[in-house]
């Protein structure tokens, strides 16, 4: 068998980090983990190659070698997966589907020849024996949850590690939490399930034998979800295993906010090598969290847990989402004092989106209130719903939140306050590369003498070089991210206006 696997473009979001990467000249954030470990589950005798469309353009020559054409996808990149699809249907190339996007939606997608949903590792066998012998069926399921610990080390051969700027891993799977708009416990349950000690450590060492050194982000929806292995087995191997090797990686992650809840968790965390957390704050507003289930950041000042996150050496990233229905007029400007008040550089804020298998798409079902399905953009400037908030006004502040956190003045302020409250470990793991050189410079020209920021960016460097000059790698880092968020946002903000201008007209 000859196998070509296919991970669809991803669009323009904040999450793509696309105005980035070009600092550093990588092509991709991460990696498609999800379809190098599918292809380490495939026989070894079969010929496999790997086609990342955000890294290099899929031919008719790729397409027309394969056997079969795997592909698997998030929500948010429907568009493209559509456009490889045709293009397989065009040529004649058979097709095989799995991963979020098509485990959500199969009964959209008619024309795929074989759909092999939920886990690979529960439903892939039994496609792979059916082809074997010339019966293979059109729809895979499984309701079961896989053993993890049987995962298999991805194929990081079948990539280039050089086009990205960070590698990936997973550890864990399910969430204990279960919010309303998440689809995470739909796809993999409450209870986490984990690789274990043994199997992380493998994956950490497979990627260091393959010349990998710099960033790992591990996957996991929520890293914490089993905190008693945590701190008694599986960190404590990990400090000893990058110990010895000189701490070759830097490792982020996501989590509950109840992480500041366990400064004994953090301490090891941050031992272990991490450095970043997202959390998914998601609103100041307690009705919004009461709303949407969100327990765990109820009943608590989240910005004093913020904050003791931040002190302990963990940089937060934040998630927050406006148009919860139970929001005031008043949420966009709560939302910015919030935002600027927690020193969060990487605010990622969003527009609550409805997506299939979630509570809260069922419940606006049931409302009437459904008007479409979602792209899995939350970014995108239209909403899949009918709110509660008058839609214009509901856009208009959400164009207002964008516009104003990520202008230089005030995500600069952010940046500066990140800078003054942040204590991370001491430990001389910055593995000095030719892209940071090209970063630095890259920036010097591009923030600090041709961009509308150069007043801001300047006063972050001086302040960085004259009382932290340890965390001007991070300083810098984090204004090239400004640079990207505020590209990002102010194409939303433009669609936002020309949507509003349609409506007026």
């Amino acid at each position: 068998m000859k196998i070509l696997l296919v991970y669809p473009r991803y669009p323009d979001t904040f999450w793509s980090f696309r105005h980035a990467l070009k600092f550093i000249s990588k092509k991709a954030c991460y990696p498609p983990l999800g379809l190098l470990t599918v292809a380490a589950m495939l026989p070894a005798e079969w010929d496999k190659k790997l086609v990342d469309m955000n890294v290099e353009p899929l031919s008719d020559r790729d397409l027309l070698w394969a056997d079969y054409v795997f592909i698997s996808a998030m929500a948010v990149q429907r568009d493209s997966v559509e456009q490889v699809l045709e293009r397989c249907r065009r040529l004649g190339v058979k097709t095989v589907a799995g991963g979020p996007l098509f485990t959500a939606c199969h009964e959209d997608f008619p024309h795929v020849d074989h759909l092999v949903l939920n886990e690979a590792e529960l439903t892939l066998p039994s496609f792979l024996q059916d082809l074997g012998n010339g019966a293979a069926r059109h729809l895979y399921t499984s309701d079961r949850k896989a053993d993890l610990s049987e995962t298999p080390i991805p194929l990081w051969e079948l990539v280039n590690l050089k086009h990205y700027a960070s590698m990936n891993i997973q550890y864990s799977r399910g969430c204990p939490f279960d919010c309303e708009f998440c689809d995470i416990t739909a796809l993999f349950g409450r209870k986490p399930r984990t690789k274990g000690t043994e199997r992380l450590l493998a994956e950490l060492e497979s990627l260091y034998r393959h010349g990998w050194r710099g960033g790992v982000f591990i996957v996991d929806d929520n890293f914490i979800g089993e905190r008693a292995r945590l701190k008694g087995e599986v960190l404590p191997a990990v400090i000893d295993w990058m110990e010895k090797r000189g701490y070759p990686f830097s490792l982020f992650t996501e989590a509950s906010l109840d992480l500041a809840d366990d400064a004994e968790l953090m301490e090891l965390m941050v031992r272990a090598g991490f450095d970043e957390v997202f959390v998914g704050i998601e609103t100041p507003h307690d009705g919004g969290l009461e709303e949407t289930g969100k327990v765990q950041n109820r009943n608590r000042d989240l910005l004093a847990s913020v904050r003791r996150i931040q002190h302990s050496g963990l940089q937060v990233q934040g998630g927050f989402i406006v148009g919860f229905d139970s929001d005031p007029v008043s949420i966009f400007e709560k939302q910015i004092r919030f935002i600027q008040e927690s020193g969060i550089v990487t605010a990622m804020v969003g527009l609550l989106t409805a997506i299939r298998g979630t509570k809260l798409y069922s419940r606006l079902v049931s409302e009437g209130r459904l008007l479409r399905e979602t792209t899995g953009n939350n970014t995108a400037a239209s909403l899949n719903f009918i709110p509660k908030m008058n839609p214009q006004s509901l856009m208009n502040g959400y164009r207002t939140l964008l516009s104003t956190i990520y202008a230089p003045k005030q995500y600069y302020r952010r940046l500066l306050l990140f800078l003054r409250e942040y204590r991370p470990l001491r430990r001389k793991n910055f593995h000095l590369k030719p892209m940071h050189i090209r970063a630095l410079f890259a920036s010097f020209l591009r923030l600090g003498i041709f961009g509308k920021e150069r007043f801001q960016f300047w006063k972050v460097i001086s302040w960085s070089l004259l009382r932290r000059p340890r965390l001007l790698p991070l300083a810098v880092t984090l204004a090239i991210y400004g640079y990207h968020f505020r590209k990002v946002a102010e194409k939303i903000t433009e669609e936002v206006a020309l949507d509003n201008g349609a409506c007026m007209e």
